[in-house]
């Protein structure tokens, strides 16, 4: 029988305990913690950092220590001046999909808002990317993603003018961007990505809504048309504690 895999994933063998079996105080702050959120739920609010320290017989810097790890990992947020429990995380498939489409399937509502929309020569980096002349010119969409109006991430697109002439026109920032291109008869055939864990800018932490030090997943994306065209080249930085990614696998061919 295969039996589902939880969202979280399966703990590992040994958890947080090391081979020499001494656990950091922290550490065992952050495994009662996780037992509370499981308790509290979505939205429950945690205890101030002095009661917890009390209650834990630790210092107020160990479960500053454990909090800021179930922060960055997305079990918690700060709201006001307080800390409750984070909801789970947004899966965004690893497809030829839009990020209106995964999102809107776990029943959020995806929105973007608009940074700018600029006509630019391709460097030579870009132009053999997009299999372009240097210096052809560039459309480079620059939004903020949004999901139930949370920002979550930001996109930078980068496409021959050429193909979509008239973007700067008729498209309407807050849309889909693929859902623009199918209805000017432009389809989407493969794509090939990339993905790594980066810290933001500080200009991308601004527009984001997030510390420095929070991790980001970044996606590097070259996607190609029905005839196997370059078509766009995509930067996107997810927030580490609000997004993971799915990916269906086959049995590579015998």
């Amino acid at each position: 029988m295969i039996h589902p895999i939880p969202p979280a994933g399966p703990e590992p063998a040994r958890a947080g305990v090391p081979e020499h079996g001494r656990v950091p105080k922290y550490y065992l702050v952050k495994s009662r913690l996780e037992d509370l959120i499981g308790d509290l739920g979505p939205g429950g609010r945690l205890p101030t950092e002095a009661d917890l320290a009390q209650r834990h017989g630790v210092a107020r810097a160990t479960v500053r220590q454990a909090l800021r790890e179930l922060l960055l990992e997305g079990r918690l947020r700060r709201q006001g001046r307080g800390t409750v429990v984070a909801g789970p995380k947004i899966e965004q498939p690893l497809s030829l999909t839009s990020y209106t489409e995964g999102v809107t399937r776990q029943g959020l509502r995806p929105g973007r808002t608009l940074i700018g929309l600029d006509r630019l020569p391709a460097d030579p980096a870009m132009a053999g990317r997009l299999d372009v002349a240097e210096g052809e010119p560039l459309w480079h969409l620059e939004r903020v993603l949004r999901a139930d109006e949370e920002r979550v991430g930001l996109e930078s697109t980068y496409v021959p003018v050429a193909r979509v002439p008239d973007l700067a026109d008729d498209f309407v920032p807050e849309d889909s961007f693929y859902g623009y291109l199918r209805d000017h008869g432009v389809h989407l055939g493969a794509a090939e990505e990339r993905i790594e864990t980066v810290l933001a800018t500080p200009r991308e932490a601004l527009l984001i809504g997030t510390p420095p030090a929070l991790p980001m997943l970044l996606l590097h994306r070259r996607s190609l048309d029905a005839d196997g065209r370059p078509l766009e080249q995509v930067r996107t930085l997810y927030r580490g504690d609000r997004f993971s990614f799915t990916l269906a696998l086959g049995a590579p061919p015998a």
